[in-house]
């Protein structure tokens, strides 16, 4: 992997997280890595031709969790190269298919966004925990659905920015709860008694609308290979039982 961080930060947690990346996965572009000041960036990735770009928070590159960050990133650029359906297909057209004739809510709308992201990020942490033990996501997880479940601001979240994200209003932070479960679930990160069934029992209370059950479901039983259509009505379904409230149609 060639790897070009840019900017004032650490290089440590890049160099770590290429190193344990490589022991199972390669990349076959270059990452540049951008170092920015905001810390509110946290990390996002985006893909070009010819590279690909990791942009992280100082703050974040600097964060315990830093090498975790940065090995998920490194996940969702190989499922990019590789052209995985959740990572090639369009948002706005699976949303097109599942919600044409229907009058949505903007939040609504912006949640079914965070849906979408939500299945790239099991898809690409099934690559990150192939490669990295798992104990400080599942702690990640737990303490973002403590925040949300605590104080549920009105104000809904940016689509993409966060996995689990406090500025959650009960039905998306619900929906979250389901993801967080569902991906410990998927890799056999939890055991019975931990905290996170208290706090999605708890989220999902506080949402009786949204089917709590079947999204943790849906999550944790993706198909590991899907082919593109397949992805695509999976997502279809998704969207229509959040706008719906509800278990979508088969």
């Amino acid at each position: 992997m060639d790897l070009r961080v840019q900017g004032a930060g650490p290089t440590a947690p890049f160099l770590s997280a290429q190193d344990l990346f490589e022991t199972e996965r390669d990349l076959s572009l270059p990452v540049h890595v951008r170092i920015r000041e905001d810390p509110d960036e946290r990390t996002w990735a985006a893909h070009y031709d010819d590279y690909h770009v990791l942009n992280i928070s100082r703050h974040a590159a600097s964060s315990a969790l830093a090498r975790e960050l940065v090995l998920h990133e490194f996940a969702h650029m190989a499922r990019h190269e590789e052209a995985h359906p959740s990572h090639t297909q369009s948002t706005e057209e699976v949303l097109y298919l599942a919600l044409a004739g229907r009058r949505v809510e903007r939040r609504k709308l912006a949640h079914c966004y965070q849906i979408a992201n939500h299945m790239k990020d099991i898809y690409a942490d099934d690559i990150t925990l192939s490669v990295g033990p798992g104990e400080k996501l599942l702690a990640f997880l737990e303490s973002g659905l403590a925040t949300a479940v605590a104080d549920r601001p009105q104000t809904p979240p940016r689509p993409g920015l966060d996995r689990i994200s406090a500025a959650a209003d009960p039905e998306i932070t619900a929906v979250n709860a389901a993801f967080a479960l569902a991906l410990a679930e998927r890799h056999d990160l939890i055991e019975p008694d931990h905290r996170l069934y208290d706090l999605a029992h708890a989220a999902a209370m506080d949402a009786p609308a949204v089917d709590f059950d079947g999204f943790r479901r849906r999550f944790r039983e993706l198909a590991h290979d899907p082919d593109s259509s397949t992805y695509r009505r999976v997502l279809v379904e998704a969207a229509r039982s959040y706008v719906s409230g509800g278990p979508a149609a088969d």
